[in-house]
């Protein structure tokens, strides 16, 4: 399982754009194959600070993601409303089952 956390700083008077554009992408993202989940998680201490949480079956789902039109439209549009470049990590996980 690889797993995403892209953190995003927003400024603050693009945070409404951001959300609404971000709708968007949340819903076609989690439809798509390889998919585990996709959330979008907003940070309780320091305003304007989001990080999309994603977990995909493996390295292929998240290539065919980051090629998808969706993705890409998102990205291109983000540069408007970023205030500074995503800061992604990417670990590779396995379910610890109790």
């Amino acid at each position: 399982m690889i797993i995403i956390h892209a953190h995003m700083q927003v400024k603050p008077d693009q945070e409404q754009t951001f959300l609404e554009e971000v709708k968007a992408l949340l819903s076609a993202t989690r439809a798509e194959e390889g998919n585990i989940s996709y959330d979008l998680m907003k940070n309780t201490e320091l305003a304007h600070h989001y990080t999309m949480v994603e977990l995909w079956n493996d390295v292929e789902a998240t290539a065919i993601h980051n090629s998808s039109a969706h993705f890409k439209d998102f990205v291109q549009k983000s540069q408007a409303f970023m205030a500074a470049p995503m800061n992604v990590k990417v670990f590779n996980g396995e379910t610890v089952n109790r």
